[in-house]
């Protein structure tokens, strides 16, 4: 059976659509992914574009308008909501790991 798309994001997934929560263009991406994670996670153009590609066909963003050759794009609601998604699975792998290393009981309400 094939793996459903997107069921798991890399870092450059969640961070190009983290960024996209405002109006941008790829080198705004570039810039904002720099400035948040201090340079920890690293985006080539050909990445970055062809993610965009993708994430236009699955609807999760939009194109909002051009500037010479700059393409501007903005998270959708459907973006919005699977980013959400993945920040939920992110806080619970953190759970698991403070339960695991720490012996730490989080109630579900918590999370």
């Amino acid at each position: 059976m094939p793996r459903e798309k997107f069921q798991y994001f890399t870092d450059q997934m969640y961070y190009t659509l983290l960024c996209l929560t405002e109006r941008g263009c790829g080198a705004d991406i570039t810039e904002r992914l720099k400035n948040l994670t201090g340079g920890r996670i690293v985006i080539g153009p050909g990445t970055l574009y062809h993610l965009l590609e993708l994430f236009l066909k699955e609807g999760f963003i939009i194109k909002t308008g051009t500037d010479g050759r700059r393409i501007y794009y903005i998270l959708t609601s459907l973006g919005r909501k699977r980013l959400e998604e993945e920040y939920q699975k992110l806080r619970l792998m953190a759970r698991d790991y403070e339960i695991c290393l720490f012996g730490k009981e989080v109630s579900h309400n918590e999370i």
